[in-house]
């Protein structure tokens, strides 16, 4: 699961990324706003946290910017901006949360986790592929019912390929949904991902397409 942070604190972002890839999410970090601008456009992501005061391009132009191309990602402002009208102003311009510095890390792992839960109740909380369900908030995957335990880069493989079910995704794309900006990439991570999933979720579930990626198989 891919996020954008938006934060022009060299400290702050560093801390915040270094966090959230702890928590097994790939996480790529920009500190302008036209570079947000720009990578939203370009880039597929399931959160944005955008602080306000950004040089470049404000976060309010940021945001502007993305409810009108009627983008649904959900968005969680992160500013030092804390009176009424400040968040009033936020929430109103199209975020869907409004988190106040300083903050404690572990209170915005849970506001991502309740973002993801809202955009997951239309039109379905889960994913289904034959008897494999797999919950983008809760990071669950079960089995005919039963719970599968899978490492945060599996899931994250096998949550690309079903937020495209019948599409070949490239080996490229499925590593843009594993990892950020600038980290180092193992080149036979991909492989190995999808191996693990054969064997924890049946040997038919992804399919190789020679020279071009994987797919799921029939459900």
């Amino acid at each position: 699961m891919r996020i954008l942070l938006v934060e022009d604190d060299p400290s702050l972002g560093a801390t915040v990324q270094s966090w959230l890839q702890l928590d097994g999410y790939a996480v790529d970090w920009v500190r302008r706003g036209d570079q947000a601008d720009t990578a939203l456009r370009t880039h597929d992501y399931q959160c944005l946290l955008l602080d306000r005061g950004l040089p470049g391009m404000t976060g309010e132009a940021v945001l502007e910017g993305l409810r009108a191309r009627q983008a649904a990602i959900p968005v969680i402002v992160i500013t030092a901006r804390d009176t009424l009208a400040d968040r009033v102003e936020g929430l109103d311009l199209g975020a869907d949360d409004y988190l106040v510095k300083p903050f404690d890390l572990e209170e915005l792992s849970a506001r991502i986790r309740a973002a993801l839960r809202r955009e997951a109740r239309a039109p379905s909380p889960t994913l289904k592929h034959g008897g494999v369900e797999l919950d983008p908030a809760a990071k669950r995957v079960t089995l005919d019912g039963l719970p599968v335990q899978l490492t945060a880069r599996e899931f994250n493989v096998l949550h690309a390929l079903m937020r495209r079910s019948g599409q070949v995704l490239s080996r490229a794309q499925l590593e843009e949904a594993l990892y950020g900006w600038g980290e180092e990439v193992e080149s036979n991570a991909i492989e190995v991902h999808v191996y693990n999933l054969r064997r924890k979720l049946g040997a038919k579930l992804i399919v190789t397409v020679r020279n071009q990626g994987y797919l799921l198989g029939a459900a």
